[in-house]
């Protein structure tokens, strides 16, 4: 468990520091703890996986004041999981399902579990996300999400993608750009 807490935290880090996330900023997380252990994704749900990863990446986003929104699975058509004042910055509506294990992910239970006031919403608009596993997160992302390689490539034994987002560049040839 050691090792994949210290990857987690290590690209969760660079992932931040690359993507230059701002205090209040979203960073989606879809994490298949079946995936961390060997096993094919949703096939493999391991709780204790899950969490470990969740307790080692809080304490950074707490620190930097970032909120996590946690990716359900498939069976919850990918809902999220965040904090209510995630969802109340942002105007985001809050939908009724409470994650399980074997229902939302591992991961989206250990999210519920930890905030202080958990909420599930439908959509975000996330400014960084970070795919362990191949969960999925594209969808969640702002509308020009840029690949980030980061030089973790696998928590445990599932591969690792990492996205940013920029804004979109609009005006065309006379347009200046920062």
């Amino acid at each position: 468990m050691e090792t994949i807490q210290n990857a987690a935290i290590a690209a969760v880090t660079e992932l931040i520091d690359t993507a230059k996330l701002k205090k209040g900023q979203i960073l989606v997380i879809g994490c298949s703890s079946s995936e961390i252990v060997g096993e094919t994704i949703g096939h493999g749900s391991s709780f204790e996986t899950a969490l470990a990863v969740f307790d080692a990446i809080m304490p950074i986003l707490s620190e930097r004041g970032i909120y996590l929104a946690a990716q359900c699975c498939e069976h919850l058509n990918r809902a999220l999981i965040i904090e209510r004042a995630c969802a109340e910055k942002y105007g985001i509506d809050e939908v009724c399902v409470v994650p399980q294990p074997k229902a939302g992910g591992s991961f989206a239970t250990a999210a519920w579990r930890g905030f202080a006031e958990p909420v599930a919403v439908e959509h975000i608009k996330a400014h960084a996300g970070l795919d362990i596993g191949g969960t999925l997160i594209g969808m969640h992302l702002c509308e020009v999400a840029v690949p980030v390689r980061l030089s973790v490539r696998r928590i445990g034994e599932a591969s690792l993608l990492a996205a940013r987002t920029r804004p979109k560049y609009i005006g065309g040839i006379r347009a200046k750009y920062e």
